[in-house]
């Protein structure tokens, strides 16, 4: 009886592992799924990123934004991109509304088509893109040999996914993180998409690159405590409180400020050296301080200590946030235009 029961206990777990091997290949990402469909295909996005910034380097920054408000809201399927001829798509909700860098994506999206139509979807467009303005931006003063590393900056891109048909402002709204969320809520929105504490404080590192209208933040400068108008956050800074309010008035919605004073037009470990003065422009950055592991990841990735070990780590981490509920296979589709359904 005790063979037969141990015996049946195998085969179950057996059964566990082949269905969890089965999602994982039914993901059906790799790097180089272009390989033969489209040999140029990162070619040709390099190239029209490169002609891109160095014409509008502050494009750099929106671009990279694109692909994380794709990926937490319907999983990286190229939704944000679609348009709505009633207003409702996902780039219609406010978080969304500050979004740049879509006729961008529509020209890699033209040249692609021309090379190969039908062959590379939207979504894969925007991991690339993304990958390929951290490359653009990087800081000069890396480690030459750190960036020879795999992991390095410059990371493989999984390609395989395909664009999904729905685009709806709702899931915007419940799905992306506010500036002003808190480490709870922060890392419970991480987890719900399957990411870990050091993706959270990994990723938020790409607010080195950017800027950010006063709307996001000025809570934090004016009346926080909604007793005074005077009430400032007591995290934040108060020389850089001062700085800021120079800059942002009460109800300001169009001025924009640098999330990385100084270099937001370079990649690089800058913001975990602001985040640890408390000059981390969003609640949603003074919150990484409130929780023991995302804390000790700003305060020993501060510049220059860490610069390099931050680079290696963001090309893990958008790896694994590219992987985010992916179509693969026969789902969705390749759309021929970024913005519309086939």
């Amino acid at each position: 009886m005790a063979a037969t029961s141990k015996l049946i206990f195998l085969l179950i777990q057996g059964i566990v592992l082949l269905s969890v091997l089965d999602c994982a290949n039914a993901q059906g990402l790799k790097v180089g799924f272009y390989a033969k469909s489209c040999p140029e295909a990162e070619a040709i996005v390099k190239k029209v990123i490169a002609q891109t910034l160095s014409v509008a380097p502050s494009l750099g920054g929106p671009l990279l934004r694109i692909h994380f408000h794709d990926c937490f809201v319907r999983g990286c399927d190229g939704s944000v991109l679609l348009n709505s001829s009633s207003n409702q798509a996902e780039k219609d909700a406010i978080p969304n509304l500050s979004l740049r860098g879509y006729g961008v994506i529509d020209r890699v999206k033209s040249a692609l088509e021309k090379a190969c139509p039908g062959v590379v979807s939207c979504s894969d467009i925007l991991a690339v893109v993304a990958r390929d303005v951290v490359v653009a931006t990087k800081s000069p003063n890396i480690d030459l040999i750190d960036m020879d590393q795999d992991m390095g900056v410059h990371w493989d891109v999984e390609t395989g996914r395909r664009d999904g048909n729905v685009s709806n402002m709702i899931d915007a709204l419940r799905n992306l993180p506010a500036p002003s969320s808190n480490i709870s809520s922060l890392k419970s929105s991480f987890a719900s998409k399957g990411l870990s504490a050091k993706d959270l404080v990994v990723l938020s590192g790409s607010h080195t690159i950017g800027t950010s209208h006063c709307s996001s933040f000025t809570n934090r400068l004016y009346n926080f405590t909604g007793k005074n108008v005077n009430d400032t956050d007591p995290t934040l800074d108060s020389n850089y409180i001062a700085k800021l309010k120079m800059k942002c008035k009460p109800n300001d919605q169009t001025t924009l400020v640098e999330m990385d004073p100084g270099s937001f037009k370079t990649f690089d470990g800058s913001y975990y050296t602001l985040v640890a003065k408390r000059r981390g422009l969003f609640q949603s950055d003074a919150a990484l301080l409130d929780d023991s592991e995302t804390k000790a990841y700003v305060t020993s990735h501060a510049v220059p200590k860490g610069e390099a070990s931050f680079l290696k780590d963001f090309g893990v981490s958008m790896v694994n946030m590219g992987r985010i509920g992916v179509l693969t296979g026969n789902a969705g589709e390749i759309r021929k235009v970024c913005s519309k359904i086939n």
